[in-house]
């Protein structure tokens, strides 16, 4: 892992929202997924990450 955060990378990110979404954190796993989904360039696979990830504050109600 690096100490300057441009240096990470889409994997980096969906590392950490891994850890995130396991330790019961998903608004952070959401953001770090967000950014990771912004670092692809293919839409298909941004759509993916982002599916998987939901931002846990939206009233799906």
């Amino acid at each position: 892992m690096t100490n300057d955060p441009a240096d990470l990378t889409m994997a980096d990110y969906l590392d950490g929202a891994r850890d995130m979404a396991a330790a019961g954190r998903s608004f952070l796993a959401h953001l770090l997924a967000e950014e990771a989904a912004r670092r692809v360039d293919d839409p298909a696979t941004a759509r993916n990450i982002r599916a998987q990830y939901p931002d846990p504050t939206t009233d799906r109600g």
